[in-house]
């Protein structure tokens, strides 16, 4: 049993997994291969967590600060801020321990557990702050170990000399030597991590010696001030707390053989040393006491210690409960002389310094590589060195407030006590135990730390989802990580030419503190979402534990400093958008994919429950595009267009029809599918393809159209191209295609939207400086001739370009009344076009009037809607929806008019379109009666309709010729199937000497609305 621990004990490393392999690397390298590799020591939980642990938990702020804390934040302030800090790396490491449990943690630790649960963007941008954490981590120890060797070692060894200076300068100078100093150490300490970790591992076991020496050292002191309490005597002037360096006695004068004479204390606020000279105001007023600075465990000083005591820089340190007489308006003369606070100390500072403390909790989950049964280890190993810890730092809180006078604990550098260590002072049996067990344990822990850092930033830089970090991926031939040692030696850098550990603390706690908030998400993530591979061994875990945990993280990030908080949070947020922004393509099954498939469903659950409002209506596009031979696609300018109108930000799915059988031409689908993948990258459209396989085209394509989309969340408009050369007499199949297409989106209720000439449209990468779009507005669609040239001029392609919207009236019609009525309309739906109205005879337009059975009544009635009373408007908003819901494909509702809209429910009028007996539709009033009966499209002779596409195409073309793009009402086709090649004709010779143009049909609903 004593020769297995021994064994451990020899071979005990605190390196992370990862630096042993390259330590065995060189070791195989210089012995040749004349020994076969030695395996790594399989550790137990005790050296393998436990002690590691402990190691990093323990470190420079209890043997610098801790005194220091209790002094200002009282017993119960910093007993409370230890608990909440202590509490909250507790639940972190329960969380951890689920985690880890999960299965195998390689190297990388709590990255490889956050980016693996969470997904590549959090786990980098998580990955890189626990580094800059780490990073500068290491900053502090060295800035730690500096203070010490400086203060307390030997404070001859500065460069910059502190003696005879005050204030401003005398700081200066202390922080011009921290950095001085501070960068020689770390250049001493790079260069041993680059020769080689053998020799940071060969250490290992002394710095944690020296760590455990000096708690207990501590712990036998304060056993020993119950019997015999050590002689550190402290001097007060008044009640103020004198500097002991310059004088040997605690008295203004002393009696001789030869009489009173004076002291060093009374030259140092005299002019001279007799007993006549002019002294300081506040020495003569004054009288020079000496208290014992450790009165000892059992000298009730807890009670005067349990609150806090807060200052301003540069206030005196002054005994509370003690008499002083001072003139307050006299200033205060010789401040040297006294011990002051150097910084000013509230709080929630006081959190941001001790956080530090607490972390390095992951120093068992980063090698579980090296153990026996990780885990088994991890959990155990890692809450009972919390616990261990969190005991040493309650304690100390309650034993340094019993044993230590109040002006000694507030006194950070021991100024009153002959310059030494405050905790040393405490320490048995001697305070050089102390300071030089804390100096190796902080030399140790900032090796330890540019040993880690390194080697996670080259775990972060081989999953390669920060492609910046590319370069620290590679090292030297034994994988050491070269390039990383460098850039953490230069960030290290920046926190030693900080010099000050109190304003360096904070910064890593931020880091530290959104590392393990993203830790406990992870495991509330998992749990809540149920995965099945969510199996963790360690089974005393709970969601509610984790999310308390990430409450108490991002609230103490907020305590410690709010803007540091924020600025760690922009880095972190700035890495995720560009991890993001980058396209890091990996797959690891983290909980963030798990959580999105939850929220579509639940999503698409909420979409089931009905049509979604006229405020709501978005384009939802299934474009359809066919495929050459090759697979590629014919009409990249339709994904263009589609990139085009994406303003709406509505669903979009890009198909393609295949002739054949599935099973033969799978391999023909999937070419098309990545196809159409790569045309929609490329023209920046985010949405989804799909590639359907039947006997014939229009078969093929009518599944398309009936099966696209998921519960609510379908297409409810078309966008395909005009068939190119459909007069070719080859071609016939495909404009019947065409027509059949236009009926069943016409009987599935969905819009359609056909760019004819579709290779003269822009690219994505064009800019049309000036033009303009003009709608056609022959008859009302429902709205979506307003709604489209709207989206498209919030691209970039068509920004500066102007609307125009072309009205028809008929000549009986008020043309002025008309278009002021419908320039009124625009104002209330918030578009910026010009009007125009173009007078035609009723004969000229007769194949649109009639077919669409519209007239100009329904447009008219729909215009003097935005005459309504606010009463009546207000009405209006909630049936708007209803009154325009299509009762026939092709026809949408007519709208109420003003007197219509006053009328009681059960009065309004409800105007339908049915069919009479020989098949006419007619529009049926139930209080009135059209006197002209209306007559069907395809009982107008060819020679009327080619009059109406002729007579339409000369007013369009003397009108809008040189527009950049030109909207058109679509009419729906014949129900007879004979006249589908005359329904194309007319197409053809209304649209004939137009550059480029949008055929738009509406889908029979309100897509646009004037209400808010």
């Amino acid at each position: 049993m004593v020769s297995s621990l021994l064994s451990s004990l020899a071979n005990y490393s605190n390196l992370p997994q990862g630096s042993k392999e390259h330590e065995e690397a060189e070791n195989n390298e210089a012995e040749s291969s004349r020994k076969k590799p030695v395996k790594a020591p399989q550790l137990g939980t005790l050296m393998g967590v436990y002690l590691p642990c402990i190691q990093n938990i323990f470190g420079v702020i209890l043997f610098l600060r801790m005194t220091w804390l209790v002094g200002i934040g009282g017993v119960i302030g910093t007993f409370v801020i230890v608990f909440i800090c202590c509490s909250t790396t507790m639940l972190t490491a329960i969380s951890m321990s689920a985690i880890a449990t999960n299965g195998v943690v390689p190297a990388g630790g709590s990255y490889y557990m956050i980016s693996r649960s969470l997904g590549p963007e959090f786990g980098g941008a998580v990955g890189i702050c626990f580094y800059l954490g780490t990073t500068y981590a290491g900053a502090m120890y060295i800035l730690g170990a500096i203070e010490l060797l400086l203060i307390y070692i030997a404070p001859k060894a500065a460069i910059f000399p502190l003696e005879g200076l005050e204030g401003a300068e005398a700081e200066a100078a202390l922080l011009n030597n921290m950095r001085v100093y501070g960068t020689i150490l770390l250049t001493s300490m790079a260069t041993v991590v680059f020769v080689g970790v053998k020799y940071v591992n060969k250490l290992a076991l002394v710095f944690l010696a020296c760590v455990i020496l000096s708690i207990f050292a501590v712990y036998a002191g304060v056993i020993k001030t119950a019997v015999e309490p050590p002689i550190f005597p402290v001097c007060l002037l008044g009640n103020r707390t004198l500097v002991w360096k310059s004088f040997d006695v605690c008295a203004k004068t002393v009696e001789t053989a030869n009489g009173t004479v004076t002291t060093q204390l009374w030259s140092m606020f005299c002019d001279s040393p007799l007993l006549n000279a002019t002294c300081d105001k506040y020495f003569t007023a004054n009288n020079v006491s000496q208290i014992q600075g450790i009165p000892g465990v059992t000298s009730g000083i807890l009670a005067e210690n349990l609150f806090g005591t807060y200052y301003e820089k540069g206030d005196l340190i002054a005994r509370q409960n003690m008499e002083s007489a001072e003139d307050q308006d006299d200033p205060l003369t010789n401040s040297n002389r006294y011990v002051l606070a150097d910084i000013t100390s509230f709080f929630t500072l006081l959190v941001g310094i001790y956080f530090p403390s607490v972390t390095g909790i992951m120093a068992g989950s980063n090698r579980s590589g090296d153990l026996r049964d990780a885990q088994k280890s991890i959990p155990i190993g890692t809450i009972a060195a919390i616990t261990t810890t969190s005991t040493v730092y309650m304690s100390s809180v309650v034993l340094f407030g019993a044993c230590i006078e109040g002006v000694v604990l507030r006194d950070k550098f021991g100024e009153g006590v002959h310059g030494n260590l405050v905790i040393g002072t405490l320490a048995w049996p001697s305070p050089w135990v102390i300071v030089i067990g804390s100096f190796f344990s902080t030399c140790g822990a900032g090796l330890q730390s540019l040993t880690g850092a390194p080697r996670l930033l080259q775990a972060i830089a081989k999953d390669n989802i920060v492609p910046a970090l590319r370069i620290f991926g590679h090292g030297k031939a034994n994988g050491e990580p070269t390039w990383s040692l460098l850039l953490t030696a230069c960030i290290c850098e920046s926190g030693i030419l900080i010099a000050s550990l109190d304003a360096v603390a904070p910064i890593l706690s931020m880091f530290f503190l959104m590392c393990y908030m993203f830790v406990n998400l992870a495991c509330a993530l998992q749990t809540l979402l149920r995965t099945p591979n969510w199996r963790p061994r360690f089974k005393f875990y709970h969601w509610t534990l984790s999310f308390l945990g990430m409450s108490l993280c991002l609230t103490l990030m907020f305590i410690c400093s709010w803007y540091y908080a924020i600025v760690a949070m922009v880095i972190a947020g700035s890495i995720y958008k560009y991890i993001e922004f980058s396209g890091a393509e990996k797959e690891w099954g983290d909980g963030i994919r798990g959580l999105s498939l939850s929220a579509a469903r639940y999503a698409l659950m909420r979409l089931e429950e009905g049509p979604p409002h006229t405020k709501n209506w978005r384009p939802q596009l299934l474009v359809l595009v066919s495929t050459d031979t090759e697979q590629n696609v014919e009409q990249p300018r339709l994904l263009s267009l589609t990139n085009q109108l994406k303003a709406g930000k509505g669903l979009t799915i890009v198909g393609t029809a295949l002739v054949g059988s599935y099973l033969e031409n799978y391999d023909q689908t999937q070419r098309a599918e990545q196809a159409l993948r790569k045309l929609m990258e490329t023209e920046k459209v985010k949405g989804f393809s799909q590639v359907t396989v039947s006997s014939n085209l229009r078969d093929a394509t009518s599944h398309l159209l009936q099966a696209s989309g998921l519960g609510g969340l379908k297409h409810n408009a078309v966008l395909v191209s005009w068939p190119r050369n459909w007069k070719q007499g080859d071609e016939h199949q495909t404009w019947r295609n065409f027509v059949e297409l236009v009926r069943e989106t016409t009987a599935a209720h969905l819009a359609m939207l056909v760019p004819k000439n579709i290779a003269a449209f822009p690219s994505n990468g064009e800019r049309f400086t000036e033009g303009h779009i003009d709608v056609w507005w022959i008859v009302h669609d429902g709205g979506m001739l307003m709604l489209l040239p709207f989206l498209l001029r919030q691209h970039k392609v068509w920004r500066k370009c102007k609307m125009r919207i072309f009205t028809v009236a008929q000549m009986d019609d008020n043309s002025i009344q008309m278009k002021k009525d419908l320039t009124t309309f625009l104002y209330h739906l918030r578009i910026d076009a010009m009007v125009e109205v173009v007078e035609m005879h009723d004969s000229d337009i007769s194949a649109y009037t009639y077919e669409k059975t519209l007239v100009m009544e329904q447009r008219s009635q729909m215009l003097k809607q935005i005459k309504m009373t606010k009463n009546e408007r207000e009405r209006e908003v909630q049936l708007i929806h209803d009154n325009t819901t299509p009762t026939s494909p092709t026809t949408p509702a007519t709208p109420l008019t003003p007197a219509e809209g006053a009328k009681s429910p059960g009065e309004q009028v409800q105007m339908t379109w049915t069919e009479k007996c020989d098949g006419e539709p007619v529009l049926i009033n139930s209080l009135t009666t059209f006197s002209v009966a209306l007559s069907s499209f395809r009982n107008q002779s060819n020679v009327r309709r080619m009059h109406t596409a002729l007579r339409l195409n000369e007013v369009i073309i003397k009108k809008s010729s040189e527009a950049k793009l030109v909207l058109l009402n679509m009419p729906g086709p014949p129900r007879n199937r004979t006249g589908d090649e005359n329904y194309m004709e007319f197409l053809e010779v209304l649209t004939e000497g137009l550059n480029r143009v949008l055929l738009v049909r509406g889908g029979g609903r309100e897509v646009i609305t004037i209400y808010s």
